[in-house]
């Protein structure tokens, strides 16, 4: 099945041209004009694999449409933001997107960044292992992709899954941002390494963990992440 990309932008001539790159590329594309129903439309089927997001809307901007997204999902965004808003770029970064792109842009650098943002090498989960990574009041099992925090399942995204594998599989060790966008994002990620603590935030909040009182991942300042065992 063709990937589905959702383009979101209140000029139509700009989302009509983007989308049409990207149909020729194969994706199946949807057109949305504003963010507040970018917000209605991931929690209905078919998922969405990607969004084409502009930040300069009117109602629900392009950085809140986001900044609300990353309280439900971890689906891959770029944005689109104009030359001169480097502010507008650097915030979205720091939300969580993964990849912007500035205006004006030639369509083939957008179809361009969204393949390189969906074939992002993502941890393996066919490598099988023989146990489940097992620690006091946490179960992480590879083979099955599920998480158990006192023995209650915890459902996480599959980016929230490998960092957290990423970080159980070696406790106590110290990753720094970079490492772990290595690991999880892969090496042609594009963005700024701050990402790394907006999913691990999110992370937390699905574990029930506490940057100020850490149960599981403990933020060591200056340098990174470290999982406790």
């Amino acid at each position: 099945m063709p990937q589905r990309i959702l383009v979101v932008d209140d000029e139509r001539e700009i989302r009509r041209l983007v989308a049409s790159y990207l149909i020729d590329d194969g994706f199946h594309v949807e057109e949305l004009d504003n963010g507040r129903a970018v917000l209605e439309r991931i929690q209905t089927p078919p998922p969405i694999d990607l969004i084409v997001l502009d930040v300069r809307m009117p109602e629900l901007d392009g950085i809140e449409t986001l900044r609300e997204l990353r309280r439900v999902s971890d689906i891959h965004v770029i944005m689109l933001t104009a030359a001169a808003e480097e502010t507008d770029r650097l915030i979205g970064l720091s939300v969580g997107a993964d990849d912007y792109v500035t205006k004006p842009f030639s369509p083939r650098e957008v179809v361009a960044r969204v393949k390189a943002v969906l074939r992002r090498t993502r941890i393996s989960t066919t490598e099988a292992l023989t146990e489940p990574l097992a620690y006091d009041g946490i179960t992480v099992d590879i083979d099955r992709h599920e998480v158990a925090v006192d023995g209650e399942r915890v459902d996480l995204s599959a980016l929230q899954f490998n960092l957290l594998r990423a970080l159980a599989e070696s406790p106590g060790r110290v990753f720094a941002r970079h490492q772990l966008i290595d690991r999880v994002w892969g090496r042609d990620f594009y963005g700024e390494e701050r990402i790394v603590d907006v999913h691990v935030g999110n992370l937390r909040k699905a574990l029930g963990d506490s940057a100020s009182q850490p149960r599981f991942i403990e933020t060591v300042r200056g340098v990174g992440y470290r999982f406790i065992a």
